[in-house]
């Protein structure tokens, strides 16, 4: 999961140095922004490019040097401000943002974009105030205990294989994206759902680890933005320690293209082609 799940007031401009391709220094806002503009290489030209039948999907995630993707369950202690910038400065530029259940729930999800600034942003980009935020629940484990589900103004789609609803105290606009093959989940299905009845043509997935894996097995993914942080962490021998992909080894691995890479602080912003 990436950190930076809540969003912070904005000080300085921070500075990424460019690595790869090598080029001036540029800040969070500008790497962005380049994103953002009809240019070759932009989310939106690439989620044209790509396959009609499902959105444009990027995996935004975090991890130790030593492959941690989580601290004590969450993942704000791995950051810092530059990945916490971002993560938020990320979220201005796509339809939806996507998390699973488990995700929403450790990192308490509450409203995606908070700041007027980055909500003017997306009007001028042509994008609603905030994403439309998808939550993947094949069980539908979902309360209004989370902060997301029981705000009135929320826009949230359920992704579910689950005929049931959430209760009446969860406020959020909700609608429900029904999959289920063989009593599970049908991710490609609920993805062409999303672009075909929502509308959605690019989805940025926060994770989790288990989510991911399970939208790399089905070929959903289409980039990988994976901060490295300067940390060493170790193994939590308690507990099922986290990876930023976990669950059935993938068979085969998935290929990577580095496509770029960024520094602050001794941490490294990486930016992967995911080889279909």
């Amino acid at each position: 999961m990436a950190s930076g799940a809540r969003d912070t007031a904005r000080g300085p401009a921070l500075t990424l140095r460019r690595l790869l391709p090598h080029g001036a220094p540029t800040t969070v806002e500008q790497l962005v922004e380049e994103l953002a503009c009809p240019r070759e290489g932009d989310l939106a030209e690439r989620a044209a490019a790509g396959s009609g039948s499902r959105p444009y999907l990027v995996l935004n995630m975090i991890s130790t040097a030593d492959g941690r993707a989580s601290l004590g369950g969450r993942s704000g202690a791995i950051g810092g401000e530059a990945d916490k910038e971002l993560f938020h400065g990320l979220r201005t530029v796509v339809d939806a943002v996507m998390a699973g259940a488990g995700t929403v729930r450790a990192e308490r999800y509450g409203r995606l974009v908070r700041d007027e600034r980055r909500r003017q942003i997306r009007r001028e980009r042509g994008l609603a105030e905030e994403p439309l935020a998808c939550i993947v629940s094949g069980r539908l484990a979902l309360t209004s205990e989370i902060p997301l589900l029981a705000d009135p103004d929320a826009r949230v789609a359920i992704v579910t294989a689950s005929p049931e609803s959430l209760p009446e105290d969860c406020r959020a606009d909700i609608d429900y994206v029904r999959a289920a093959r063989e009593g599970v989940l049908d991710l490609p299905s609920a993805m062409s759902e999303l672009r075909g009845r929502l509308g959605v043509r690019t989805v940025l997935c926060e994770g989790g680890p288990h989510l991911n894996s399970q939208l790399l097995a089905e070929g959903l993914v289409d980039e990988l933005f994976l901060s490295l942080s300067p940390k060493l962490a170790g193994d939590d021998v308690a507990s099922e320690t986290l990876r930023i992909v976990s669950g059935p080894e993938l068979d085969p691995p998935i290929a990577l293209e580095l496509l770029a890479v960024l520094e602050h602080d001794s941490h490294l912003f990486l930016r992967y082609k995911i080889i279909h």
